[in-house]
């Protein structure tokens, strides 16, 4: 099962990473209104950098390897935007910005559920012998 769990790996993180991108724009979007909301973006390749540190594999001893991770830490990839027309009340989120990389992110993430979905399928395909 680790096998797979590392063939998977890759994919499993830009997922969460996604996800958590997606979690981050619906926050701004809520706080649209909120004075000194500052509005919060994930760098993906800063994320996926990290993700993909923490997937190194460490040997313990020679015949043995730790592949077990945790979820993916966002550390430096998380940053504030900065906004195209500054507000009165210091709110850095501009809701027509919002919404467009809200529906961005939304078809990033389907695309990478797509990429894990063709990997499931080809992984069954060799297990049957097509």
């Amino acid at each position: 099962m680790k096998i797979l769990g590392s063939y998977f790996a890759q994919h499993d993180s830009a997922l969460q990473v996604r996800n958590q991108r997606l979690e981050l724009i619906s926050e701004n979007i809520a706080n649209v209104s909120t004075p000194g909301y500052r509005a919060k973006d994930i760098d993906f390749a800063a994320a996926m950098r990290g993700a993909n540190e923490a997937l190194t594999l460490q040997a313990t001893a020679a015949r043995h390897i730790v592949t077990d991770r945790a979820e993916v830490n966002l550390g430096n990839a998380l940053v504030y935007r900065t906004p195209l027309n500054p507000s009165l009340d210091s709110n850095t989120v501009e809701i027509g910005v919002e919404q467009a990389k809200f529906g961005r992110a939304a078809m990033e993430y389907q695309a990478s559920l797509q990429f894990f979905e063709n990997k499931v399928t080809s992984i069954r395909k060799a297990l049957r012998g097509e």
